[in-house]
């Protein structure tokens, strides 16, 4: 059996050496004072066996005032069922006869209630559990009852010193349940101060090396704590008076304690050893340690200034001679302590619980060790050995054998081992028998295994002697053999790597030479659990939900078993369904609504059987703005800088990119954060450049990938001190409004730019072409005219900042022109400077079919009359080439600012004649233009036909009907019609192409389609230059050529005539209505048949209004859709202001082309309108 050792000699004429080799390999079990009893024989209860305590209470049992109960605990088990006795300092004590106790049934424990006097259960216990086959014993239990310590009443006398002398208090503290803590205190429980002077000992007694008169006081008291019990003390308060003396005299060391010269000291391992010295004399002594031949151990320490020597935890390597030394300028003394550590009773060889069989040789051993050496004692059921004699026993000092034993020798051994520190007790249950083997496994068990894992199926054997097990397999039998089975000394089969192959019954067999068992177990190998989709890492922004997803395969036997299971950091998440969760599980799948911080963790999917499992993980981090900065200090402080300093909070798993450092200043806009500066994310500081005579404050926000975080809280403020400009204006406009004026204009400071009281700007200025000297204004404003200046010259322009403070930097020099002159042109009274000529040389050059370049000859400066704004070229269409008859159309403009002599004139429409003139501009206004100029654009291709319709749909054909195009941008050569097969799926087929030669068609039917078919059409307009944008329509075919041709015909049929005739002849009335009926059916017939047969053509050719477009036929289209093919493209006819860009063009502030565009924009808007409202979609 497991953890079984048993002993199957039984040669009798062995020699006792040979006896005791083979005893010597036994197993031990501990029966230690302080611990529950245990065995290492595991003998099932089904089988008779000696009582074995199973739990006891421990050796010193203390009645605590405060506790409600006290239980005697005494606890075993056997078979039979052991009784119990007590016995009580050596006497019999029966519990169940004192009615105060209470004792429950086969339990040897019993509890003494906290009601009444415990001074009479006070005593040492001793439990004995007892059966037929022996008795087993308990430690002694002492159940101490304290009483309340008091200290004896009495009248002290006042202890009289003189002043120098040294003098002791005794405190002689009343015994009780250590540990015992005392302290000096006055009578309003001040602590008396001790010193190198004062100390008190570790009896607690008090001890001054010398008095002073400070010590002249009545309330000494001593008082003594026993915190177990919760008890302080005092004793009566002692009074001392010191006799002053005009001298003290000086007197070497001396001992107060300890006496003489040498002292011994036992103590035990494991105790602190504490060694005093409390020496009296004058000046006060100084105390020295060593130890004779050593250095103090490592672990040494001084207490009470130097008096008192504490070795922790002592061990024998720190016994030996210990010296105190009390010393000072008059002498020495010294004491000596021999100091020998001892120890409590451990166990070499405990007695062991033997299970031998009947006539072999038992050998039970008991040694301890110790200082002094423990004395070992016998028993036997209690009782001491030569009280229960056994002819087959002999003791050999620490040994009992008993020879040949008999079932009749079973019983319970207790050995003691004792010194002065402690005792051990253990019991060896010695049980002597014959069985043959009893399994105690259940029969039948049922084991599932997973195949490729291990499993052990277990046949668990009692027998004696030891019983050979042997595993089989499917009524084979041969022994399971091979490197995969293994049959453990508990009889356990294990299977380390299991096949499908394995599944099926098994068989245990035990045997002995008593007799044999066995028993039957089934073996079901299945498939492993697996995770096929694994969740995957996540980074999700908090406050969005998070979605894992996992999937698992599992053996079908275990469809009703099998779980999914989701956990977070190794714990299971706890899914409610409750309007606050935020957790959801649904197929496979976890969702985590609203995803707050504490969610980022390590989740694993748990895919669970009742035989295996299989994990995955996986990592969700929760992205968020960082937190905002802590800890933020000012440094560095001068005129104006500061450094800052701040500590980054949590980036929530994105890192800080960059600072942002903003400020608030409490004089112009106080409460109004602003930025100051942006640093990298990896800085933690930064210098701030600063501007004077402004009170700061500042703070600190970080900015991830996420976004930007809180600011941090705002700092101290700072206040800078004045100090003079450090910037002068900028953005000066100088403008000359009117003739012999020079208006000034400035960007002002701000006033956080001021850096100190009573700024103001020092405006400079003089003529450039003129060596004139400067000529300064001081003004608080941001503006300045200068008056009475020539006309259009240039002048040198500076302005500075000042303040009470000082300067600002040197300024920079600026130039501008004074007022424009006058012009007169057209009218002597009007006043102009507009440009008095026009540029010259206009000649235009085509480059397509919308595009020309104009070139001209510049003006000459002197006719400018101001600054060149730049030039401007006007234009208009005269005419399209189709049309005999000019107009005039909406002028179009392109403005050209700055000095050059040439543009390209965009977006002109195709085949059209156009007439140009160029002018100048200045700040005025525009000058005269040129001399017009005449060109024609070539043909371009069309634009697209403004209405394409499917006007009918059969079985076979489609009727298609469109307009020409408004502008066809040349001759209209054609059209090019293409169809092709859809039907609503991703492959298509292919496109068919007619070319449609004449260009007065408007209509065409298609035919040999497919029925109930799907077709999308396209239509292009052509010139001789290309084929214009594509316009798409789509359709599809009926399933029958058409529903007249079923009701046509079937008036007319012979059958229908010659039963009306046969009705007609049965009666007059009949006839009468038959012939009315007929009359009418054919008049409804006729027009269904013109209802179902509309004439295309006809319907076409009467159509008055189809070629204005009218709403009569324009019938709503479908929408046009962009072409399918590659090769039904819009021509090239879109003209792009990429295409005629040069590096000299211009554009506005905004981004936009100068070009100003109309007339032909205007009418095709027009147009488009329109048709717009012709044709509602």
């Amino acid at each position: 059996m497991e953890s079984s050792r048993f002993l199957t000699s039984t040669m009798k004429s062995m020699t006792l050496h040979r006896r005791w080799r083979i005893f010597g390999i036994l197993a031990t079990v501990t029966f230690i004072c302080n611990v529950h009893t245990t065995t290492a024989v595991d003998i099932p209860l089904e089988v008779e066996q000696l009582p074995t305590i199973t739990a006891q209470s421990p050796s010193s049992l203390i009645a605590f005032p405060f506790d409600e109960s006290y239980p005697m605990t005494c606890e075993a088990k056997g078979n039979p069922m052991p009784e119990f006795r007590w016995m009580k300092n050596g006497q019999e004590f029966d519990p169940s006869s004192d009615p105060r106790l209470m004792k429950e049934d086969d339990s040897g424990t019993f509890v003494i209630p906290n009601n009444g006097n415990l001074t009479e259960y006070q005593g040492t216990y001793l439990c004995y559990a007892s059966n037929k086959l022996g008795t087993a014993t308990s430690r002694e239990i002492e159940f101490i009852v304290p009483h309340v310590p008091k200290f004896p009443k009495e009248t002290l006398d006042p202890v009289v010193v003189e002043e120098g002398q040294p003098f002791t208090l005794k405190c002689d503290p009343p015994k009780g349940i250590p540990p015992l803590q005392i302290y000096w205190m006055t009578i309003n429980l001040q602590h008396i101060e001790q010193d190198e002077r004062v100390s008190m000992s570790l009896d607690g007694d008090l001890y001054f090396s010398h008095a002073v008169e400070k010590d002249s006081r009545r309330d000494y008291c001593c008082f003594a704590a026993f915190p177990r019990i919760r008890t302080i003390v005092q004793k009566t308060a002692m009074s001392v008076v010191v006799n002053t003396t005009n001298a003290i005299l000086q007197r070497r060391p001396l001992l107060m304690t300890p006496s003489g010269v040498r002292t011994e000291k036992r103590l035990v391992r494991g105790d602190d050893m504490k060694l005093e010295c409390i020496p009296e004399g004058f000046p006060t002594p100084q105390v020295e340690w060593l130890k004779i031949g050593y250095e103090l151990p490592s672990r040494a320490k001084l207490e009470s200034h130097g008096k008192l020597l504490i070795v922790p935890n002592i061990e024998q390597e720190d016994s030996g001679k210990y010296r105190c030394k009390a010393k000072n300028r008059l002498g020495e003394v010294v004491h000596y302590f021999a100091v020998t550590v001892e120890e409590p009773p451990e166990w070499l060889s405990e007695p062991e619980s033997q299970l031998s069989m009947i006539g072999s040789d038992v050998l039970i051993k008991c040694s301890a060790s110790g200082t002094p050496q423990p004395a070992i004692t016998w028993r036997v059921n209690g009782l001491p050995l030569h009280e229960a004699p056994a002819a087959n026993r002999k003791v050999f000092d620490d040994t009992i054998i008993l020879h040949n034993a008999k079932a009749s020798d079973s019983a319970v051994y207790q050995c003691q081992a004792s010194n002065p520190h402690g005792t051990l007790l253990a019991n060896a249950n010695i049980m002597v028998m014959n069985l043959p083997p009893m399994i105690l496994t259940t029969q039948g068990e049922d084991y599932t295994a997973v195949e490729g894992r291990g499993v052990v199926m277990h046949c668990n054997v009692f027998s004696s002697p030891p019983s050979t097990i042997t595993w089989s397999k499917d009524d084979s039998s041969g022994s399971l053999v091979g490197p995969r089975f293994t049959v453990h000394d508990n009889g356990s089969l294990e299977i380390y790597t299991t096949e499908k192959e394995d599944t099926g019954q098994y068989t245990c067999y035990a045997k002995n030479t008593e007799g044999s068992s066995a028993i039957e177990a089934s073996l079901y190998v299945t498939d492993a659990t697996r995770i096929t989709a694994a969740p995957e890492d996540q980074q999700i922004l908090v406050g969005t939900t998070a979605q894992f997803s996992c999937l698992a395969e599992y053996d079908k036997s275990f469809s009703n078993d099998f779980e999914l299971l989701w956990e977070k950091d190794d714990m299971n998440i706890g899914l409610n369904y409750t309007e606050n969760s935020r957790f959801f599980v649904e197929d496979g799948i976890l969702q985590i609504v609203n995803v707050s911080h504490r969610d980022q963790g390590v989740y694993k999917c748990v895919g669970r059987t009742s035989v295996d499992q299989d994990t995955a993980s996986a990592l969700l981090m929760v992205l968020d703005v960082p937190d905002a900065p802590e800890h933020l200090v000012l440094s560095e402080h001068k005129t104006k800088s500061v450094k800052l300093k701040w500590t980054p909070g949590d980036n929530h798993n994105s890192s800080i990119t960059e600072f942002i450092i903003q400020y608030e200043e409490s004089q112009w806009e106080p409460g109004n954060w602003k930025e100051l500066l942006r640093v990298p994310g990896n800085h933690i500081s930064s210098v701030l450049k600063l501007h004077g005579h402004v009170d700061y404050r500042f703070r600190v926000a970080a900015v991830n990938g996420v976004g930007r975080g809180r600011p941090s809280e705002p700092t101290e403020r700072y206040k800078t001190p004045p100090t003079a400009p450090d910037k002068n204006p900028e953005n000066i406009k100088i403008e000359g409004h009117l003739p012999h004026e020079m208006d000034i204009n400035w960007e002002p400071l701000l006033p956080i730019e001021h850096n100190g009281p009573g700024l103001e700007y020092i405006v400079s200025y003089r003529r450039q072409d003129l060596e004139d000297d400067w000529k300064e204004h001081t003004v608080k404003r941001h503006s300045f005219v200068v008056k009475k200046t020539p006309t259009f010259v240039p002048y040198e322009i500076k302005i500075q900042t000042r303040n009470n403070q000082g300067w600002g930097p040197e300024p920079r020099v600026v130039t501008g022109y004074s007022g424009e002159d006058s012009f007169f042109w057209t009218c002597p009274q009007e006043s102009n400077t507009v440009p008095s000529a026009a540029p010259e040389d206009v000649a235009v050059v085509v480059m397509n079919s919308s595009a020309v370049k104009v070139s001209w000859t510049r003006v000459n400066k002197d006719k400018l009359h101001g600054h060149l704004g730049g030039y401007r070229i006007n234009w208009w269409r005269l005419r399209s080439l189709l049309d005999l008859k000019k107009s005039h159309g909406h002028k179009q403009t392109l403005t050209l600012p700055g000095d050059r002599n040439h543009a390209i004139v965009p977006k002109l429409q195709p085949f059209s004649e156009y007439s140009l003139i160029v002018m100048t501009f200045n700040n005025r206004g525009n000058g005269p233009g040129s001399h017009p100029v005449n060109f024609k654009t070539p043909e371009g291709v069309p634009e697209k036909n403004p209405v394409f319709k499917v006007t009918d749909t059969q079985k076979h054909t489609v009727s298609l009907a469109w307009a020409p195009p408004s502008e066809p941008n040349g001759i209209l050569t054609g059209y090019l019609l293409a169809y092709q097969l859809i039907n609503n799926t991703e492959e298509v087929g292919q496109l068919q192409s007619i070319d449609i030669s004449k260009p007065d068609t408007t209509k065409w039917t298609l035919r040999d389609l497919e029925p109930l078919s799907k077709y999308k059409f396209h239509l292009r307009s052509c010139t001789r230059v290309g084929c214009g944008p594509n316009i798409s329509e789509e359709s599809t075919t009926t399933l029958e050529a058409s529903l007249a041709s079923i009701h046509g015909g079937i008036s007319n049929q012979g059958w229908f005539i010659g039963l009306l005739c046969a009705i007609a002849l049965l009666t007059l009335i009949v006839l009468i209505a038959c012939f009315v009926n007929r009359n009418k059916g054919g008049k409804y017939s006729v027009k269904e048949k013109e209802d179902l047969h509309p004439d295309v053509e006809s319907q076409g050719m009467n159509d008055d209004t189809f070629c204005e477009y009218s709403d009569n036929d324009e019938k709503p289209l479908k929408g046009s859709h962009p072409s399918l093919s590659r090769e039904i493209k819009a021509g090239d006819s879109g003209d792009s202001l990429v295409d005629y860009a040069e590096e000299d063009t211009h554009f506005n502030e905004d981004g936009s082309f100068i070009g100003e565009y109309a007339g032909r924009k205007e009418k095709r808007m027009s147009s488009e309108m329109k048709a717009a409202a012709q044709s509602p979609a």
